[in-house]
This record gives C-alpha cells, structure tokens and sequence, in this order.
C-alpha cells in the first residue's frame, strides 16, 4: 500500500518522530531513527528492504536533521540587535563668523620686568584698572588717551602720562578725599600700548613692536625677523624724536653680532630702527 507524506516544517526531533508516525513507520524502524547509535544500520535496512517512499523519506530525513542546529543558530543572529556603532569624538571647529580667541594682552610685567612694575612710566594708549575700596561706582578701567588723560567720576580729567601707577594712585587719593573718607586707591597697568618702537626698511616683519624691559636694537632687529638679503647693514640707524626735533642715532650692525656694546644705545618708547 503507497505511503501518503505529509510536507511540514520540522522543528525539533519531536517533529521528527511524529513525522515518522504519520507516515505509519514499523515502530523498530522509528526507533532505529531516532537512536544514533543504531543510525547506520537503519539506513542499510530501508535501502535494501524498505518500499521506493520509505527510501525516499529516509534520504530527506537524513538531508534534513543535519541542518536544524545551523537553522537555529542563523536565526539567532538574525534576531539580535547590532549594537549601535559609538560615534567618535568630533573636534570642536568654531563656526564660522564666530568670534576668534583675543590674544593675551602685554601687561606692565612683560615689558619692564617683575622688579620695575613699582616704576613703570605710564603713556599714551595704556590701559589701567583704578580701584577705589568700598567704592565700586568710582572703581573700573580706564584707558589713557592720546593727550595722556584719563578721566574719573567726581575727579574729572586727570594726567597720566609720565607717572607711575604709585603716583598716579596718590594724586587720584587726594582728590577723592573731598568727596570719600580715608578713600584707599589702587592703579595697576592692564594693557602695555604705549611701549612701542618701529621697524622699516629691509627686515623680515615691518612695523611695530612692543619694547620689553633692556631690548637693544640688535634684539629688535631679530624680533623683527631679521636682515632681509638686500639689507646693507653699515648704514642702519635710529630715529628719535625730542623737544620736537628728529635725532640721527647711528648703529653698527656688525660690532653688536660681536658682542660690543661700545656705543651702548638704548631704544625708547617711540624709536624707528631704519634698515636701508
């Protein structure tokens, strides 16, 4: 009597046996089967013995089987979540028309030294922080204008130009005194804008740049990036101007390289190193 299959997905070897059972398997041939051990002497018997169907439902058993723990373990990784990939760090990039980190102000410190801060000579341009104690309506900053004056509350204009802060300090403490009992007044130099020289002519950098405490022209000329190629070193000089007159100081290049400072020029606040 032909054997009826049914096609349906096999699951487990549950689904095994009762795929067996449906198919009206003798019970020792379900047995040898299922039973590993007894697996090829099974198959020997139905080859040999069994009915065309039962053959060929004993090769898709076989083809099967085999297949169900790969099936499971794709299924597995199929049903995981991928972990989400952690994005990088990105480098902070300032957008664009955003403002540019202000440079570091030059302050009374750089430019005459820790010991000299006490007699640093105010000038025009420089800013200055003036603080009243107890007092924050008359405290705050002030810029010193180009005349050499600044100006306060209840103190009007004020020259400072020419002073150091210690003086500057007493002068503004006498006059606040109609005004403030005891008033206690501090100055302190924020922003160095008058302490500048000039470079022009063959150098690498023309322009100004700010006098630092004991910088000789040959400092200055190096600051400034150097001799060009087409610099004539024998005929550099400085300009200084006093009481309204222009002054012709003369430099010898090449006696500063070798370390004499015979002539012992020292720059000023306003000096112009020509370089021809």
């Amino acid at each position: 009597m032909p054997v009826r299959i049914k096609a349906r997905a096999i699951d487990s070897p549950e689904g095994v046996a009762e795929q067996v059972e449906s198919a009206s398997l003798p019970t020792k041939g379900t047995q040898a089967l299922l039973d590993g051990s007894k697996w090829d002497k099974s198959f020997q018997r139905f080859i040999k013995h069994g009915s065309y169907p039962m053959k060929w439902l004993h090769v898709l058993l076989v083809a099967v089987l085999p297949g169900l723990p790969a099936a499971g373990i794709a299924q597995e990784t199929q049903t995981k979540p991928a972990q989400a990939a952690r994005p990088s760090p990105a480098k902070e990039v300032p957008a664009a028309g955003a403002p540019m980190p202000a440079k570091a102000q030059t302050s009374a410190t750089d430019v005459v030294g820790v010991n000299d801060v006490a007699h640093y000579i105010i000038g025009p341009e420089d800013t200055l922080q003036v603080t009243v104690w107890k007092e924050p309506t008359l405290s705050g900053t002030f810029p010193v204008r180009p005349d050499g004056m600044i100006s306060l509350v209840l103190v009007g204009d004020l020259p400072a130009a020419g002073r150091t802060p210690m003086q500057l300090g007493d002068e503004i403490t006498q006059k606040l005194k109609k005004y403030v009992q005891e008033p206690s007044v501090s100055v302190v130099v924020l922003a160095v804008n008058s302490q500048r020289i000039y470079l022009m002519g063959e150098v690498g950098h023309v322009g100004p740049i700010t006098l630092a405490a004991g910088m000789t022209p040959l400092q200055a000329i190096a600051a400034a990036g150097g001799l060009s190629p087409f610099a004539n070193s024998k005929k550099i000089y400085i300009l200084r101007g006093e009481a309204g007159k222009q002054q012709r100081i003369p430099f010898n290049y090449k006696q500063a390289l070798k370390g004499d400072n015979a002539e012992g020029v020292k720059l000023q606040p306003g000096d112009t190193i020509v370089v021809p």
